[in-house]
């Protein structure tokens, strides 16, 4: 453990997505007031994966051991590389950097999870400490290990009843009986974006094309109806989920039209995350970020379901907020601190987790 010596500290943290954007960087800097942590952005940027980088990220699940470890070393290098240009002009020189890197498997019920993007080579490259590798210990306390943005959302946005975020996966997390939990609620961008690549698109650019099709009602009651949804938090969503439930019920309405097939599944986001906000935080405030709040037909779709006030803050933060977050987990597993929460996880005790490399 790495006892705290000051109250400041200058972060990089590094977040790469289901969805597979792209790598975002942000550097911020963080501030102790007694038991809370306050927050400054100060440069922050997405670099997108060139389609070579994107392929290789897209067929790691299918790669040979080796290839894996080569992977995992290479992808850690070309991070490296890119912190490095981030940080070149910046203000400040990062302290740490937390880096999240890309999942490749996630699956907590086989004690299985791997995030790829090798901590150990971008402290070498870099010469900073960082810190990665973020889920692995709650997993072996049998949790979820996932989400871990929860304690973020307390120590950072508790202004909020509800913090809801639309990335690959759309995650709340809220407090219950003054405990904070969180949970998976659905898929999102990781479905949509590969719905319309059959169009050479990257993106359904504000829900413009679902917005034109017509709901499948019974398409819609299938989605509705996966067991999932009856589950109880902690629970966590992945792709080996989506593979084995969403893409055989979605390529059996494939004779329907793509603006169908994507309407459909943007009422079932819609019914799904109302229903969890409704009953978890009713007639709250609730904090939307990720880059599917972009989709203004799916964010109308949400707003007409919940009972409660959507609110969606400044691009910066609906962009960067998970790494900003992991900035900040990063921080407090070098401080020694709980960074992830048994009450979200379901592991058998909270814990500081993160490998520290450098």
């Amino acid at each position: 453990m790495i006892k705290q010596i000051k109250n400041s500290y200058c972060c990089v943290g590094l977040m790469s997505g289901t969805s597979l954007d792209g790598l975002d960087l942000v550097l911020c800097e963080f501030k102790r007031h007694s038991k809370n942590w306050s927050y400054q952005i100060e440069k922050y940027a997405t670099v997108a994966y060139l389609p070579q980088w994107k392929k290789r990220l897209q067929q790691a699940p299918d790669a040979s051991g080796r290839e894996l470890m080569q992977l995992h070393r290479d992808y850690g290098r070309w991070m490296a590389k890119e912190v490095e240009f981030f940080v070149r002009d910046a203000r400040s020189q990062p302290d740490m950097i937390a880096s999240h890197g890309h999942t490749v498997f996630h699956e907590p019920a086989s004690g299985m999870n791997f995030q790829l993007g090798d901590g150990h080579v971008i402290a070498a490259e870099t010469g900073i400490t960082t810190i990665s590798d973020f889920r692995s210990l709650d997993v072996c306390l049998n949790g979820q290990g996932a989400p871990l943005v929860p304690i973020g959302d307390e120590l950072l946005f508790s202004e909020y009843q509800a913090c809801v975020n639309i990335g690959g996966f759309v995650n709340i997390s809220c407090n219950k009986d003054n405990e904070r939990i969180a949970w998976d609620i659905c898929p999102a961008n990781f479905i949509a974006n590969r719905l319309v690549e059959q169009k050479n698109l990257s993106m359904d650019e504000d829900g413009a094309i679902g917005a034109v099709g017509q709901v499948i009602d019974e398409m819609l009651d299938e989605l509705n109806e996966l067991p999932y949804y009856k589950q109880t938090a902690p629970k966590s969503l992945a792709q080996e989920w989506v593979e084995r439930f969403i893409w055989p019920l979605l390529n059996k309405y494939q004779h329907y039209s793509l603006s169908d097939r994507l309407r459909t599944f943007y009422e079932h986001m819609a019914t799904i995350i109302a229903n969890d906000l409704n009953k978890q935080a009713p007639a709250g405030t609730y904090l939307f970020t990720g880059g599917g709040v972009y989709n203004g037909f799916l964010m109308t779709l949400i707003r007409e379901k919940v009972k409660g006030k959507v609110v969606i803050p400044d691009n910066v933060l609906v962009e960067f907020k998970e790494a900003l977050v992991f900035s900040l987990l990063g921080l407090l597993r070098l401080t020694g601190e709980t960074n992830c929460l048994k009450s979200v996880t379901g592991a058998s005790r909270d814990c500081s987790s993160g490998i520290i490399c450098g």
